[in-house]
């Protein structure tokens, strides 16, 4: 491990090796790979002394607040977060800038796609025989009969949609989980899929009664998320510009920040 076990040394201040390892737990890596983490956790431990180094040479105080679940921000947190909204400020977008984006792709800002869909769901882990050979033999059924599905899932669904004959309702985009929603894409309205999908709920038999596709919103229901987007950008790049100018004017040991 080398170099990895050093401590950090910002400005004269030092991070040690004992922190930094703590924090590599919070930072994932490819397995075999520890080195990856180490570099992340040392950067970011690193970033954190610039920016409250920093809050504590313009003199800036800030209340420690609350942050949800019974937590509240460290007095480092509360300085850094104080530094940023001082210094991180970018201007808000122009409109004819949010206009253009729109313009160039309407296709990208489109109502959800709605749904009416029907399933019958094994409530199993992935990979259970019994119920991989119960989905099939219902399959089967269901090829000589579909109007059997709604008597089908009565008799055989886990979920309490079993009472409406296994029908869902109206579903929009992004509400079901992924692997339910492509399956619902790639069928055509009154079709079965032809086999099973699993999700983490267990094995769905999912039969899509209608699909109806969102529409183009118009720029006044889109203008305000593509706004958002901006304005996220924008702050990013002004905070990846603060630490860069920190950074430069830093003595920094034992990690990279510059071209991070």
């Amino acid at each position: 491990m080398g170099p990895l076990l050093s401590e950090v040394v910002v400005n004269g201040e030092t991070i040690p090796a004992a922190r930094i390892a703590a924090e590599a737990q919070m930072h994932p890596a490819p397995p075999g790979k520890p080195g990856l983490a180490w570099r992340a956790a040392a950067r970011a431990l690193a970033v954190r002394t610039l920016l409250r180094q920093e809050a504590a040479r313009a003199g800036l105080r800030a209340e420690p607040r609350p942050l949800g679940e019974g937590r509240r921000e460290t007095e480092e947190e509360a300085l850094i977060r104080a530094l940023i909204e001082a210094r991180v400020a970018p201007a808000p977008p122009e409109e004819a800038a949010v206009r253009a984006a729109y313009d160039r792709d309407r296709e990208a800002f489109r109502a959800p796609t709605l749904y009416a869909a029907a399933h019958i769901l094994l409530a199993a882990p992935p990979g259970d025989p019994g119920a991989e050979a119960t989905a099939r033999a219902l399959l089967a059924e269901l090829a000589a009969d579909p109007a059997a599905f709604e008597r089908l899932a009565r008799a055989h669904s886990a979920c309490s949609s079993r009472e409406a004959g296994g029908r869902l309702g109206q579903i929009a985009a992004g509400e079901a989980a992924p692997e339910f929603e492509a399956a619902l894409d790639r069928l055509a309205p009154g079709e079965i899929a032809a086999a099973p999908v699993a999700t983490r709920y267990g094995l769905h038999l999912i039969r899509l009664d209608a699909r109806a596709e969102g529409a183009v919103l118009p720029y006044e229901h889109a203008a305000p998320r593509i706004r958002e987007a901006f304005e996220r950008a924008a702050w990013a790049r002004a905070a990846r510009a603060l630490v860069a100018g920190l950074a430069d004017a830093a003595e920094i040991r034992g990690v990279e920040l510059r071209a991070a």
